[in-house]
């Protein structure tokens, strides 16, 4: 065999293992957990909890939404040391404030904040949200009700993503495919060391909880949500990752700049994943995901590539109700997946200390 022939040989056979992984994760959508539907039938008293550092411009919906609603014995926002009027902003909207105390050495600022709210909480299910996050008034007793017939001890949700302009929603759509080619769709059946979470919205009993250690089970953690899960799941506790895009949706980020920083600031888990199955899901997504397009339009493509390339152009068809709007932006956003792609080399690579909405995390 000559060497040309040998090389071609060899991108074949490696183009078609990442494919194969990829198409194994992806197929997991046909076997995927039903998403969360409304239940407004929960006994349960319910404590919603909201850590909130300077999210005076954002917090407002929320509260309006969730403060009086449906099951909701009291809302909680903690007010990590805000310099803005997030504090009376809570307030005024009915919701309990307690001031955070100045963060202890070793724990990152949300999970400090979902601690204190957490103790300070006196109902038997907390749920917790973002500042970004709007919910329907019946998320909170739908997630109980969900966890309590699903048997969960910690259940988090997906929701519906709000992306302001077209550059955000172009590369936000990429990005969250990235996920979707490492991990499955929200539902899917995962061992405890590949479970996923989303840390915008979780479920969980108090007091099981805190007897377990609380957040202090992942004090420093960048990437907490994932972390938490993976921890409690690998302790034998039954955890769920379900999509609520009907019930929830999400503002993470104004601009591409702001999604290119905040969420690449975590997209390869950093802390959470493992050196080496970090480089195999890079490997993975960046030759089933990001690398058929351009083959096709620049050469050699060949019909594995095109495989491949309807593969993803799949995954548009799977997650297009995962936002607000699919407009042109949207479905174009494979040719964002190399940026993707970079991202998570970025977030790999990246050594010491970063900061993220006034904190400075290891």
């Amino acid at each position: 065999m000559s060497r040309s022939s040998a090389r071609r040989w060899t991108s074949v056979a490696i183009r078609a293992g990442a494919g194969a992984v990829a198409i194994s994760r992806l197929a997991g959508a046909a076997r995927a957990a039903a998403p969360v539907s409304p239940d407004e039938s929960v006994a349960a008293s319910i404590s919603v909890v909201i850590p909130a550092r300077d999210e005076a411009d954002r917090i407002g919906p929320l509260l309006e939404q969730i403060v009086g609603g449906p099951g909701v014995a009291e809302v909680i926002v903690v007010d990590d040391q805000s310099a803005d009027t997030t504090a009376a902003i809570a307030s005024a909207a009915g919701a309990s404030v307690i001031a955070g105390h100045p963060l202890p050495t070793g724990w990152a600022g949300k999970a400090w904040a979902l601690q204190q709210g957490i103790d300070a909480a006196s109902s038997e299910w907390i749920v917790t949200f973002d500042a970004d996050a709007r919910p329907d008034p019946r998320l909170p007793t739908a997630v109980v009700a969900r966890a309590e017939q699903d048997g969960f001890d910690l259940l988090t949700v997906g929701g519906r993503f709000e992306c302001p302009t077209p550059a955000t929603r172009w590369l936000h759509a990429s990005m969250l495919t990235t996920l979707v080619y490492r991990f499955g769709p929200p539902g899917s059946a995962t061992t405890p060391n590949r479970t996923m979470a989303n840390g915008q919205c979780m479920t969980l009993r108090r007091d099981r909880f805190l007897s377990a250690g609380g957040m202090s089970l992942v004090a420093g953690e960048v990437v907490e949500d994932i972390a938490l899960a993976r921890r409690l799941a690998n302790d034998g506790w039954s955890v769920g990752f379900l999509d609520a895009a009907d019930l929830l949706t999400v503002r993470m980020f104004e601009s591409l700049g702001d999604a290119w920083t905040g969420w690449g600031r975590s997209l390869a888990l950093p802390g959470v994943e493992p050196t080496g199955r970090q480089l195999f899901d890079l490997a993975v997504v960046l030759v089933a995901q990001a690398l058929p397009l351009p083959r096709i339009l620049l050469g050699p493509g060949d019909l594995l590539d095109v495989v491949l390339l309807a593969t993803r152009l799949g995954t548009l068809v799977g997650t297009r109700t995962a936002y607000d709007r699919a407009d042109a932006a949207y479905w174009l956003s494979p040719l964002a997946d190399l940026g993707s792609v970079s991202a998570i080399a970025r977030g790999i690579t990246r050594r010491g200390r970063q900061t993220w909405r006034g904190r400075t995390y290891g």
